[in-house]
């Protein structure tokens, strides 16, 4: 029999492996886990990394001087530039290119060590910036092109290549994107604390109904307990991001739409904490109150709430750290606060430092909010 035993065990320990096993191996291969590629391609992020670690945080005035460069496409569809040799200019490999033809600009005797814009300008189609570069300390940069569809040559016009130089002057002060940052933060921490303070004076009645202890007796109360458990994980069930997209379509993008989804999500979530703190509380109290002929109002008065206050005052300031994090994601699908600035950022390509102080943002205030939530649960304690 001690034999049998320890077959069956060796049996199913064997067999849970071999499961688990085939669960990673399926895992691995419906997720297209591929290490090779993420070491491989690692210098595509290198762009991103870089700008991560230099957040625009400071800026100067910046004189702006502006050269250009007529360049035809297709060819011979407007005359070719006249070549210039000296002073600040700009040099194309080719004299003219077809649409999607590739080519190399160059810029001499520009200012050293400065940002520089580079875009095309069309008087008919608008302007379409190529790439944001330096100089380096001659002046110089170098860049591959390719020739867009909105550069076309109109009416024997040539579009321009034109190149900003920007050089700073002047004395350092708040960037723009500090300043933007800033206000977007201010604007994503109040969101958060609206929701969580609207959800908590909704799910903090209700979490009653939810609780076993106080409400499941009969058949009424256990039909009134089942149908607000049902509520609390139906809701639950929806991610914010699903939520501010229904309410942006339904009272349009913004900070609205994006507190009324925390707000749903948060009533379901700090509902089910209220009421499994509500549930273990102890029973001795209420068994006191009862005794000595207590209804059930009384009895949740004098002898629930006291004992639950910490818990929820913990769970309230919790959710409030975890709804800054949200409110950051669901910014993305127009609900406005920090979350959309740093779409706005990373969509366009060249705002990723702006993007990096974003995030350096987001960084430091849930820092500051988890060190207070853990403060004040310490205090409650």
């Amino acid at each position: 029999m001690k034999n049998f035993s320890q077959i069956r065990r060796l049996t199913l320990t064997t067999l849970g492996i071999a499961i688990l096993v085939v669960l990673y191996a399926v895992s691995y291969r419906v997720t297209k886990m591929d290490f090779v590629r993420l070491v491989r391609d690692a210098s595509k992020a290198h762009e991103f990394v870089s700008a991560f670690l230099h957040p625009d945080l400071l800026t100067r005035d910046t004189r702006t001087v502006t050269i250009s460069i007529p360049f035809a496409i297709p060819c011979n569809s407007a005359p070719e530039a006249t070549p210039v040799t000296s002073g600040p200019r700009l040099v194309t490999s080719v004299p003219c290119a077809e649409i999607k033809d590739k080519f190399t600009l160059e810029g001499f005797d520009l200012a050293s060590n400065s940002e520089i814009s580079i875009r095309w300008n069309n008087p008919n189609n608008g302007t379409l910036t190529i790439k944001r570069t330096t100089t380096d300390a001659n002046g110089y940069f170098s860049l591959e092109v390719e020739a867009k569809a909105i550069a076309a040559s109109v009416d024997g016009t040539a579009s321009l290549i034109e190149v900003d130089t920007l050089t700073p002057v002047g004395k350092w002060k708040p960037s723009q994107a500090l300043k933007d940052v800033t206000d977007n933060m201010f604007v994503t921490i109040f969101m958060a604390l609206l929701s969580t303070t609207i959800a908590t004076i909704i799910a903090a009645p209700i979490s009653f109904l939810a609780a076993s202890n106080i409400t499941k007796r009969g058949p009424v109360g256990t039909t009134v307990y089942y149908l607000t458990r049902s509520f609390f994980n139906i809701t639950r069930s929806y991610e914010p991001l699903v939520m501010a997209t229904v309410f942006a379509f339904w009272v349009g993008y913004g900070p609205f739409a994006g507190t009324l989804a925390m707000t749903v999500v948060t009533i379901a979530s700090l509902g089910k904490l209220f009421s499994e703190a509500v549930e273990s509380i102890d029973p001795g109290p209420i068994e006191a109150l009862q005794s000595c002929g207590a209804n059930r109002l009384q009895t949740v008065v004098y002898a629930v709430v006291p004992q639950i206050i910490p818990d929820f005052v913990s769970f309230i300031v919790y959710h409030w750290d975890i709804n800054v994090r949200i409110s950051t994601i669901i910014g993305f699908v127009g609900g406005g606060g920090i979350g959309y600035y740093l779409m706005v950022q990373i969509n366009s390509m060249v705002g990723y430092h702006q993007a990096a102080t974003g995030i350096w943002a987001i960084i430091l205030v849930v820092w500051v909010l988890d060190f207070l939530s853990a403060e004040v649960r310490k205090k409650l304690e």
